[in-house]
Formats: structure tokens, sequence, C-alpha cells
């Protein structure tokens, strides 16, 4: 099992930034992926970015490519979310997830242990 714990979220005014992190806890992450996904009212989850525990390979969602940046912290079991340049179209549940599945996997069936979501307001 691993546990996820997300912080970090807020309420801000469009074009100024947030960081989220996800604390892992439980089984060791080192053979994980940990995405972030976000959900907004009446809209399905969707696919922000992931970054492999191994080696730091990243991917981003078109949406946000640019203005997001996921790093991590091994010996905190930590993953980051620094996210600049805020628009109000980011206003969502931010949920942090992990999957051992190899590849890209961009959809959220592909992960097996999710956080409990943070969420994230940007104001016009």
């Amino acid at each position: 099992q691993v546990q996820l714990v997300e912080s970090g979220g807020g309420l801000v005014q469009a074009g100024g930034s947030l960081r989220l992190s996800c604390a892992a806890s439980g089984r060791t992450v080192s053979n994980y992926a940990m995405g972030w996904f976000r959900q907004a009212p009446g809209k399905e989850r969707e696919f922000v970015t992931l970054i492999k525990w191994s080696g730091g390979s990243t991917y981003y969602a078109t949406s946000v490519k640019g203005r997001f940046t996921i790093s991590r912290d091994n010996a905190k079991n930590t993953v980051y979310l620094q996210m600049n340049s805020l628009k109000p179209e980011d206003t969502a549940v931010y949920y942090c997830a992990a999957t051992l599945r190899l590849g890209v996997p961009t959809v959220q069936s592909e992960y097996d242990y999710w956080g409990q979501g943070t969420q994230v307001t940007v104001s016009s």
C-alpha cells in the first residue's frame, strides 16, 4: 500500500503561483510513476503531469506545459507541482496518484493509489 497526502492548495489571483506537495508513505515508491490530475466542477478528472520516480522523466498536458513544473525529492519521498501563471481555468481539485505501469500513463484508471485532493482556486 502507498499512502499519498497532498497539501499546498489555496486561493490565488490570476497570474499568481502555487506549489502543491504530495508526500508518499508506505511501500517504497522508487519504481512508481507519480502523477497529478485535476477535476473541475462538472468535468471529468484530467491528466496534468507525471514524473518517473526512477530517472525523473516528466510529461505534461498541453494545457499546462511551460507553466507547471513537476519535481521530486527522493529523501523526503515527496513530489511537487509548481504552478506559475495560473489562470481561472486551472481552478480544480488537484489529486496526486501513483502507478507501477510502464510507459506514459495519462488515464486515471491506470493509477493504483490516490491522495484525497487539494483545492486550487484561481480568481480573475
